[in-house]
């Protein structure tokens, strides 16, 4: 676990189509570019998908009729990619998700039948009532469980049911986790309900009795074992994924780890910091940010690693990987990524102000401590010993 340096990003030169190539096409129509939305969110490249019905909505030539499915489909396209807020304020605005899921429930004349889960889902997500919310996802719950007994082992269809089959699994434990995070979200007095520890207790249970080895239920259950605070049982939660087998290597469960979504290493690292798992947090950490060195939450969680590495080490304690370290050198790596962390904050405008000032919380104890930064070295001078030796102050407290 050494510093982690940020790297200069090269920028990559994109070639233009031709000036004939490009005169010759024609401007795309409203209904080509939601089309083409469509088959992209089918495919889950939600991002993308955005781009094309933005592109339809700025556009001045369309329909009513197509705007007004732009605008449904930009909520499906916010919701998908975690954005609730912002999907909620779209159909606050003009009510189109919300009755479009609506038409897809009974008692809508039109509703199919059985109705789709994933309409529960969705209401279930822009619902501001909390007990409202909860309904929806029990309702997709008891629509999926259904559909689940209903597939019953055909040695036809092979794989294809095996993956039909893994994906409604998926969606009730998503669900599950959606209902344990509706009750223990500030926001509501759910959270304050003398029930709502053993509520999610209950519903956690059922959620890996579906998939023992799913990643959010697993996050999510640390988390709750963390409000409870039973370290232990959180941290076990969280090295039950990647599942154990014999001849895993700790390289394979590394990859599988990396391969998994930034958004849900970041979350994973800080739940492995919160339990006092340093070593682990900060492998997951050095992973992220050589996918992505531009990442504030990534150079904050490295650095606020390093700060409880540097603190144990003080105290007298060891962590895995930093045997032989001086406190002071620990913390000069943590200064190092907190600098980091605000200059890259300060340059994306980024909005997440607590991170902020927990950084600087950080960065003020550091200089009380007389921890200054790394010293600046060109790449031809070699690492040298420039460590600086701390002032007095040693007892001021990394906490």
């Amino acid at each position: 676990m050494g510093r982690t340096r940020a790297k200069a990003k090269k920028s990559a030169l994109t070639v233009t189509k031709s000036a004939q190539s490009s005169s010759s096409s024609a401007t795309p129509t409203i209904s080509a570019l939601l089309d083409k939305a469509q088959e992209l969110i089918v495919q889950c490249d939600f991002p993308l998908a955005r781009k094309f019905i933005d592109r339809a909505l700025v556009r001045d030539d369309g329909s009513m009729s197509e705007k007004n499915q732009a605008k449904e489909m930009m909520g499906v396209v916010l919701l998908e990619a975690g954005e609730v807020d912002e999907a909620r304020e779209a159909s606050g605005n003009c009510l189109l998700i919300w009755v479009l899921f609506l038409t897809l429930l009974p008692p809508h004349p039109t509703a199919p039948v059985p109705p789709p889960p994933s309409a529960h889902l969705y209401l279930a997500q822009l619902s501001a009532d909390p007990h409202t919310a909860l309904k929806h996802y029990q309702a997709a719950i008891d629509i999926l469980q259904t559909q689940l007994k209903g597939k019953a082992p055909s040695p036809t269809q092979g794989d294809d049911q095996d993956e039909g089959e893994d994906e409604v699994r998926s969606n009730i434990v998503r669900a599950y986790v959606g209902m344990v995070e509706v009750w223990m979200d500030p926001e509501y007095d759910l959270c304050f309900d003398p029930a709502a520890s053993s509520t999610c207790d209950s519903l956690l249970a059922n959620a890996l009795q579906i998939d023992p080895h799913n990643l959010e239920a697993l996050q999510c259950l640390a988390s709750v074992r963390l409000s409870q605070e039973k370290t232990e049982e959180a941290l076990a939660a969280l090295l039950t994924f990647p599942p154990s087998s014999a001849d895993a290597s700790p390289a394979h469960n590394q990859a599988l780890v990396a391969a998994l979504p930034l958004s849900v290493r970041l979350a994973r690292a800080k739940l492995l910091l919160e339990c006092g798992a340093y070593h682990e947090a900060l492998n997951v950490l050095e992973n992220v940010l050589a996918s992505d060195d531009s990442s504030v939450e990534g150079w904050y969680l490295m650095g606020w690693g390093w700060w409880l590495v540097a603190e144990r080490q003080k105290e007298g304690g060891e962590v895995e990987g930093s045997e032989g370290l001086a406190w002071e050198d620990i913390a000069r790596d943590s200064r190092d990524c907190l600098e980091t962390c605000q200059m890259l904050h300060e340059s994306q405008s980024d909005p997440d102000t607590p991170i902020l000032e927990h950084v600087q919380e950080l960065l003020g104890t550091l200089d009380a401590l007389g921890i200054m930064p790394s010293p600046v070295q060109d790449d031809d001078e070699g690492d040298g010993d420039g460590w600086e030796d701390a002032s007095d102050g040693e007892d001021v407290k990394m906490s």
